[in-house]
């Protein structure tokens, strides 16, 4: 009886003990990211941010976007999804999907539709105000324009060949004191009435805008169609105008560009619809700055590391150096070399060795890098650096010389959203881009001169090229390597050409996955001459 009654008390105890114990160890922490997603009737492939959980894509015009077939979605190994994909889904508004693990990821999935729509007549002055809400064109055309007697030369309100017009609105020829409706029909069930205005106008012609850059003036402005339509220009104080050329004529607007001017001068441009003129418009050409130690020409070395400026200078351009060289000074990625491009009348170079920097093995993959900015720090084995340097121009784009050889990645960190299916043997990239943008530091943790922080730890803070804040880009990737030295021009496309920047980024890495510990040891690219075209 004792004997049980010590059993009893035992197993009480081992009960109440071993059930008080806390499973206090971490769940690993296992990001979980949308690789692939695939729709029918897209434009094109699906914009995947792995850094702000987000995928974005554009649908042909005729695609019905309430019903929108989502073929095929690829997430990380082992992730659920609280959304079952494949299926038909409304993407008028935004899908909110959760990516779940051990710990739960949100991601945004949005789609953008646009269609395009005008209404034209015969001798209108410039396009049509199309209001796509209520559902109302108007058209202007001169005073002396008969109203009764309207030529509409095309019109286009719905999803191009599966809209139907009731009326004709080709068929409408008085809007003398009157407005036309016309219904029309699309996806079956979609049902919309638009209302058509033809309104005289004062005006013959007027500018649109103009927009001064260093070497050049960006015209639009709007005259009536069918006119003789065009631009003068002279240099302020010149008697003779200069006709420009190649003019892009649609309908009553009319746009051109007027290249190879002289920076910081002042021009007088005119609008011209058949003998009508608008009021002379004066403009200044903004400034066209070097990039400054472009030609890698200036170096300088203290505290085991090489940096690419002068002894004494300020700083312009950074590299990894401080991070990798924490380990050695054999470990600087970025060098000043004597191989010099062809036809150079300098003496350097910039050499950019991918490198894996380590004490004893221990370490993490780095890309030989040079960019505008500075080196902010490390935190353990990850760099902080700040992008971009104070700049108001705008370059139309990036030229220099490139050599590069190409490694086979070697070394493997985390796996890049956007290339989920990269692995060791794979070929390494090179990568060299420009942007020019309106980042702040408060929005992008940097500072006043450098706003942009890249932080290695954080996709979320990796350089996005499709960015709210970046007016023009241009990249040029390097897929095999060079035959020697190669000259290059990357194009800087604008998204507009009105917004002024405030800071310029240039970029240059032997490795295009470097922020992700990813690429070869043996990537090697070596630049020189780099300059801003404007």
């Amino acid at each position: 009886m004792k004997r049980l009654y010590r059993y009893f008390i035992f197993a009480l105890l081992a009960t109440t003990t071993f059930g008080c114990i806390k499973n206090d160890v971490p769940y690993p922490v296992v990001k979980l990211d949308i690789l692939s997603f695939e729709v029918d009737g897209a434009k094109s492939a699906s914009v995947i941010d792995a850094a702000a959980h987000t995928v974005h894509f554009e649908l042909e015009e005729t695609t019905d976007i309430r019903r929108v077939n989502v073929q095929k979605v690829t997430m990380t190994e082992g992730a659920t999804s609280s959304v079952v994909f494949p299926g038909i889904f409304d993407f008028r508004n935004p899908l909110y999907v959760t990516l779940s693990m051990y710990q739960d990821f949100e991601w945004t999935i949005t789609a953008e539709q646009t269609i395009e729509r005008y209404f034209r007549v015969e001798g209108q002055i410039g396009e049509a105000v199309i209001d796509p809400v209520s559902h109302i064109a108007t058209a202007y055309v001169p005073m002396d324009a008969d109203l009764n007697n309207v030529v509409v030369t095309a019109a286009k309100f719905g999803p191009k060949d599966i809209t139907s017009y009731t009326p004709d609105p080709l068929s409408f020829t008085s809007f003398e004191d009157t407005v036309h409706h016309v219904t029309i029909r699309y996806h079956d069930d979609i049902e919309q009435m638009w209302t058509l205005c033809v309104v005289p106008t004062e005006v013959e012609v007027e500018f649109n805008s103009v927009d001064a850059w260093a070497k050049r003036i960006w015209l639009q402005a709007s005259g009536r169609s069918g006119a003789d339509l065009g631009f003068n220009y002279r240099k302020a104080g010149d008697e003779e105008w200069i006709k420009v050329n190649d003019i892009e004529v649609d309908g009553g607007s009319f746009s051109a560009c007027i290249e190879g001017l002289d920076p910081l001068t002042e021009y007088e441009v005119v609008a011209f619809s058949g003998e009508n003129f608008t009021d002379v418009v004066t403009v200044t050409t903004e400034d066209a700055p070097a990039l400054i130690n472009g030609a890698m020409e200036d170096w300088s070395f203290a505290d085991k590391n090489y940096y690419p400026y002068a002894e004494g200078a300020a700083p312009y351009w950074a590299t990894g150096n401080p991070g990798a060289t924490t380990l050695g000074e054999m470990f600087n990625l970025t060098t000043p070399t004597t191989d010099i491009r062809p036809g150079s009348t300098g003496k350097y170079a910039a050499e950019l060795q991918s490198m894996y920097p380590n004490m004893a093995g221990i370490g993490k993959f780095a890309a030989g890098n040079i960019f505008l900015g500075r080196f902010a720090g490390v935190a353990g084995t990850n760099g902080i650096v700040h992008f971009g340097r104070p700049s108001a121009a705008r370059p139309v784009a990036l030229h220099g010389w490139v050599k590069y050889e190409q490694g086979m990645v070697d070394k493997l960190g985390t796996i890049p959203a956007d290339t989920p299916d990269l692995k060791i043997g794979d070929p390494d990239q090179g990568s060299i881009y420009i942007a020019v943008g309106d980042w702040t530091a408060e929005e992008y943790g940097g500072d006043e001169d450098s706003p942009i922080a890249i932080d290695t730890r954080d996709e979320a803070t990796f350089f996005n090229p499709y960015g709210k804040n970046v007016i023009g880009y241009g990249c040029l990737r390097f897929e095999a390597s060079t035959d020697g030295w190669i000259e290059f021009t990357i194009p800087v496309e604008y998204v507009s050409k009105s917004r002024i920047p405030t800071h310029l980024v240039v970029v240059c890495s032997g490795s295009r996955w470097g922020d992700y510990f990813t690429g070869s040891t043996r990537s090697c690219m070596v630049v020189d001459d780099l300059e801003l075209i404007y």
